[in-house]
């Protein structure tokens, strides 16, 4: 052991770390960080037997690379995920004199293929044009219907939608603002340079102002606040909208009919908070994706989509565009016809 290093269990460090994040980053990714390092920590305690992180070398972290990737059975996309972050937290470890120096460099990440990294579940135009027709038939002003009418629209996180207030919203104006109130707890992720006023459609504003009228819950959160999204309780929390849209997007649903083969009334999706099961429902983030997807196929210019979805270009590009290069081409050939 370097003498140099003062003794910390990794349970305490691990809480230390976090605890000096959450003044850098927002609640939700604080929150990936806790589950994916907790995977760390149970392994140095139940697995390897290390109580004292100042014994930690690198071919302790190749042992748990391998062990999570058998225990969690995960993918090469995980794996760099969870690792990254790991890597983050032995980088702070040595700042702090709990690990020897250059020890994260030793964290060996694994090769990825050109586009295996991107992410590809999203929601497309038909089925998110089946999903809205359904919803303002049979679902009209209900908050799933406000917030699925709202997500597509706008492309916006599941956390900017969690943060709006009922006063952030002007029908008159049709347009919704985005604000970042930490000292409220409602973050953003891209914190101050995430706020923006987002313009809205007059259906999207009829879907929000039928809302506000008949069914929004009429409470305030522990800051006084008038959550646009609210529950019995107060502001509702982000689980319960990301259940909402699972719900929501199980294509038995909105069609009446399972493209899974599966028998509706006993199919473990629809048993209560277990409706991600359903191979076709999708997460807030997948609205998203097929939101910008949807946007840039309309020819709306990739700055616009960048402002209005608060995502940069390169990463707009890279993780979130869905239009096939021949799609793409076809695009590019309407405006070069004329040159």
């Amino acid at each position: 052991m370097n003498d140099d290093l003062e003794p910390i269990e990794p349970a305490e460090a691990k809480e230390l770390y976090l605890e000096q994040r959450k003044r850098e980053v927002s609640e939700s990714t604080i929150q990936a960080h806790h589950y994916r390092l907790k995977h760390f920590v149970e392994w140095c305690e139940k697995v390897a037997e290390i109580d004292n992180l100042n014994d930690l070398t690198g071919r302790d972290l190749q042992r748990f690379k391998m062990w999570r990737r058998d225990d969690g059975d995960l993918n090469n996309v995980t794996m760099v995920t969870q690792l990254s972050t790991l890597r983050v937290f032995i980088k702070w470890c040595e700042d702090i004199d709990a690990v020897a120096s250059g020890t994260h460099d030793k964290i060996l990440m694994p090769s990825l293929s050109k586009n295996e990294d991107r992410r590809t579940a999203y929601l497309d135009k038909a089925a998110a044009t089946k999903l809205i027709e359904y919803l303002r038939q049979f679902e009209f002003s209900t908050r799933t219907h406000a917030l699925v009418e709202l997500l597509w629209h706008t492309g916006m996180r599941i956390g900017a939608a969690h943060s709006l207030d009922v006063d952030d919203y002007d029908s008159d104006e049709q347009r919704i603002e985005v604000r970042h109130r930490p000292d409220t707890e409602t973050r953003l992720k891209n914190k101050n340079e995430g706020e923006r006023y987002v313009s809205l459609t007059a259906e999207v504003c009829d879907a929000l102002d039928a809302y506000l009228r008949y069914n929004r819950e009429k409470a305030v959160d522990d800051h006084g606040r008038k959550p646009l999204f609210s529950s019995r309780y107060g502001r509702a929390a982000k689980s319960s909208l990301r259940d909402s849209i699972y719900r929501a997007t199980r294509p038995c649903e909105y069609t009446g009919k399972c493209p899974h083969d599966r028998e509706i009334d006993s199919c473990e999706a629809m048993e209560k908070n277990k409706a991600s099961r359903c191979p076709s429902s999708v997460s807030p983030h997948a609205i998203r994706r097929g939101s910008i997807t949807q946007h840039l196929s309309k020819d709306v210019p990739e700055k616009v989509v960048s402002d209005r979805m608060n995502v940069s270009l390169d990463v707009l590009e890279k993780h979130y565009d869905r239009r096939g290069e021949r799609e793409k081409a076809e695009q590019r050939r309407e405006y070069l016809d004329s040159i």
